[in-house]
């Protein structure tokens, strides 16, 4: 499948998400014993099979659905020969027409992980302002970019108070305003927000684009912080894309851990790293989520010594003077000739 992607160029984008992004995603919602898992745009099911093999133990049911009907075939296909024959993959559009309904709701899961497409247009506003699963109280997102939209899904289909969600979004998503900066203050507000990772750029097939990772969380109760992770710079350089390895996931991994446990306080947990920032600062930051906002990986520039550059402009001064002398010779010659 990843040398399928590899090779589908652009296109590839919308079916497969790299193993280690996949696998990323994965450890940070680990699935516990009994977990329903679900993907509402899960492409060819890649990381819907990797969440399924991150979890606790077998005991799970996973769900998924996609809009595309060869993309979906190819779903199907992938969880057959992965011996996941029992899974759940329906087909169709997840925000106009969920599938994974339970009675007149939105069936609910424990886990919920995705890679939607990135800033989708025309993604169905018009046709949700008035949406009978109520999964945009926080507002509509705009036409043109339907991140949020995807998230708002994902959020609504959590379990309440239990529920955990992973998604991977451009950038944007985390500092644009109007109607997604208003959506972005409430969900901070409503205290889902429990991690913010941002990748290196040149992971994705079709895009160079940096991605992030945005770890939901509707058990948080009384904790109130969100972790900013920059892992931008933690990557090996691939033959077409750029690759996590098992060590930066790791990595990643063990220090939202570490978050999760309570074993990490406010502010500056790893230099150009790790960040911890309290609900208030947030606020103060008017919900932008910016990563370079909370974790500082400026590199201040070696001092320049003026003394020795001028040395060698004087050098390479003198160096010109005598290739011009020795120019205007031959051209001297050349005239005479």
């Amino acid at each position: 499948m990843a040398n399928f992607a590899s090779d589908a160029g652009k296109k590839a984008g919308e079916f497969y998400t790299p193993a280690g992004v996949s696998t990323l995603t994965a450890k940070l919602t680990k699935s516990k014993s009994g977990a329903r898992i679900y993907d509402p745009t899960c492409g060819s099911a890649s990381l819907l099979i990797k969440a399924a093999q991150e979890a606790e133990d077998n005991n799970f049911s996973l769900y998924g659905q996609e809009a595309n009907g060869s993309t979906w075939a190819l779903a199907v296909m992938n969880m057959f020969l992965h011996g996941f024959d029992n899974a759940s993959i329906r087909w169709g559009d997840t925000l106009r027409n969920p599938k994974h309904i339970e009675g007149d709701a939105l069936m609910k899961f424990d886990t919920v992980v995705a890679n939607p497409p990135f800033s989708l247009d025309k993604w169905g506003q018009d046709e949700l302002e008035d949406d009978k699963f109520s999964r945009f109280s926080g507002g509509l997102p705009p036409k043109s970019k339907g991140d949020w939209a995807f998230i708002s899904h994902m959020i609504e289909s959590a379990y309440e108070g239990t529920g955990k969600v992973g998604v991977v979004v451009p950038h944007g998503v985390l500092f644009r305003g109007s109607a997604e900066g208003r959506i972005r203050k409430k969900v901070i507000e409503d205290n889902l927000l429990d991690a913010v990772i941002g990748l290196p750029a040149n992971l994705f097939f079709g895009t160079g684009i940096p991605a992030a990772i945005l770890i939901f969380n509707k058990g948080k109760q009384n904790r109130k912080e969100t972790l900013f992770i920059d892992a931008s710079a933690h990557y090996v350089s691939g033959k077409n894309q750029n690759e996590l390895l098992p060590e930066h996931i790791e990595r990643i991994v063990l220090t939202y851990e570490d978050f999760k446990a309570d074993k990490l306080i406010y502010g500056v947990i790893e230099e150009k790293y790790s960040y911890v920032a309290p609900y208030k600062e947030l606020q103060e930051n008017e919900f932008n989520l910016n990563i370079p906002g909370y974790v500082d990986t400026f590199e201040e520039e070696a001092e320049i010594n003026i003394t020795e550059v001028q040395k060698e402009i004087d050098t390479l001064e003198m160096e010109l003077a005598e290739v011009q002398k020795e120019m205007k010779a031959y051209l001297q010659k050349l005239h005479l000739a």
